[in-house]
């Protein structure tokens, strides 16, 4: 009989021990665009509080009709704080920079963007269309997600025409927007 408990106490705890070692599926986002569809994955484990931020906006629908309002082909696209209006949208508090956890800002990296101030990043966002190795010097810019379908949708909207509009330059001339913005499988 204690040979039977201690046999299913020790399977038990072997089973609770896989279950604890098996890491959790990155978080999937699918970015649906007048251009076609870009899925991104997360990097909650090295960049938990850019994750987190990114989430709480998709999930509340701020990215929903909003602007790639910066395009610099050999560069990058810049997304998520202004209307089809040019209107900047109001966002939270700004997050804690994470540049320094590991990951670098390579061709579909997704990064955050901030002022001058390391940590001033709100609701922005880019996807580096080449690698762009200066933004992980010094204080740098926080990678916290990677484009793994769609980077072709990336490299036709890098490659819009551009304008200046409401003062900004790198506009595109037919704005390319984000229809929706959700959590996916």
């Amino acid at each position: 009989m204690l040979k039977k408990i201690a046999l299913v106490a020790g399977t038990v705890l072997f089973a609770a021990n896989l279950m604890a070692a098996t890491p959790a599926k990155a978080p999937h986002v699918l970015l649906d665009t007048t251009n076609g569809q870009i899925e991104i994955e997360l990097d909650p484990v090295k960049a938990p509080v850019s994750t987190k931020n990114f989430l709480d906006y998709v999930n509340s629908g701020f990215y929903n009709n909003t602007i790639f309002h910066r395009v610099i082909p050999g560069f990058m696209i810049q997304g998520g704080g202004f209307t089809q209006q040019m209107q900047q949208k109001e966002t939270k508090a700004p997050i804690k920079n994470e540049s320094k956890n590991g990951l670098h800002n390579v061709r579909g990296t997704l990064s955050m963007a901030r002022t001058s101030d390391p940590d001033s990043a709100t609701s922005q966002f880019f996807v580096n269309v080449k690698d762009n190795d200066f933004l992980d010097q010094g204080d740098g810019y926080a990678v916290f997600g990677k484009v793994v379908k769609g980077m072709d949708v990336v490299d036709v909207i890098v490659n819009s025409p551009t304008t200046k509009r409401n003062g900004m330059s790198d506009v595109p001339a037919d704005p390319v927007y984000i229809k929706s913005a959700k959590v996916i499988d």
